[in-house]
């Protein structure tokens, strides 16, 4: 996921002076402005690797009006890539969920394209009809400044299926000069139909040498530890950081939890909480099989349990909780729970 930013500052991804934000969106995005066949791209791959920041370099190549050949990025100088920095370019939409649209610095708007009245409902997660409905309008109007009209979706899978069908017919046959990005970190959610009508781009982890001088670069101490916690996603490692999950408290949880020290998670979001703990489960099952573990050092993971028919049994009970750890009933005795069970399944032998 990208970075959070304010609202008066430049929109997180988009190139300047010809530099992108994320190095290692430099071969994806040549291969898509050299290779791109469709009016529709799919940017599909893990998550936390810049699927937003590359469908926003897209656009802005797209609709620069200062590009010396079509395969180079935005310039970033231009009348249009400045209008694109302020949020502000007449022929630019972006599909986001609620939830999404401040931590990335758009704002939430209500179906009217306004600012919201206060409300206590949970921002939604969902792509709604509401927003889609402003995109079919959009695709209607020429394009301001004549260059293209750019959408991008992110992340596609999180449109609900009565606005990815309502998408679908101007997907299929878009008007004029109309342009799609989506992104997604899991295509398969997508409709099928909706697959079948882009050009799908594969991501990939950028380089760990890559990542870890990025990360460095923007202050994260003991990079290498964080990004083996999040399975090689640089971004992800990044908001961690950003959110107080220092290497230490990563390095120290394997031990708290076969302690049974539930505070340990008690100020972790679940969804991230019960990852964590899958992650540990993961670990542990690897060294079991003679393999090495991937998110913790082996010298943080506790010796191996008597009993490995418990891990099986904490994993298949963590894999239930993933499914409503966005709505736990109390979340406080959901953790206790599980470090409970994993305490047990952790048990070492006699």
């Amino acid at each position: 996921m990208a970075s959070a930013s304010d609202s008066d500052t430049d929109i997180t991804g988009l190139a300047a002076n010809g530099q992108l934000p994320l190095p290692w969106l430099a071969a994806p995005l040549q291969q898509a402005l050299t290779q791109g066949r469709s009016h529709a791209m799919l940017l599909q791959g893990p998550a936390g690797v810049g699927q937003f920041d590359l469908a926003l370099l897209l656009a802005q190549a797209w609709l620069c009006e200062g590009r010396a050949a079509p395969d180079q990025p935005g310039c970033g100088q231009c009348a249009s890539c400045r209008l694109l920095h302020s949020r502000s370019h007449p022929d630019f939409q972006v599909l986001l969920p609620e939830a999404l649209r401040e931590p990335l610095g758009f704002g939430a708007m209500d179906a009217e394209g306004a600012e919201p009245k206060a409300s206590k409902a949970k921002p939604s997660r969902e792509i709604k009809i509401e927003a889609v409905r402003q995109v079919l309008s959009f695709a209607q109007v020429s394009a301001a400044r004549g260059k293209a009209k750019v959408v991008v979706v992110y992340p596609a899978e999180a449109l609900n299926t009565v606005a990815a069908n309502a998408l679908l017919k101007t997907l299929e046959e878009p008007a004029g000069l109309l342009r799609f990005v989506l992104a997604s970190a899991a295509p398969q959610q997508l409709l099928p139909t909706i697959r079948s009508r882009c050009q799908p781009l594969q991501m990939a982890l950028p380089a760990r040498d890559a990542a870890l001088a990025w990360l460095t670069s923007q202050g994260v101490e003991t990079p290498d530890v964080l990004l083996a916690a999040t399975g090689g996603r640089p971004q992800e490692a990044l908001l961690w950081s950003e959110e107080g999950i220092a290497a230490k408290t990563w390095l120290e949880l394997p031990r708290r939890i076969a302690r049974g020290e539930a505070q340990a998670l008690t100020d972790w979001p679940v969804p991230r909480a019960i990852a964590a703990m899958q992650r540990l489960v993961h670990d542990l099952m690897r060294i079991a099989h003679g393999a090495s573990p991937g998110f913790f050092p082996r010298d943080a993971l506790p010796k191996l349990p008597a009993v490995r028919t418990a891990l099986d049994q904490w994993a298949r009970t963590l894999q239930q909780a993933a499914r409503h750890a966005e709505h736990p009933l109390n979340a406080g005795l959901l953790m206790e729970s599980l470090v409970a069970q994993g305490q047990q399944a952790m048990r070492p032998a006699r």
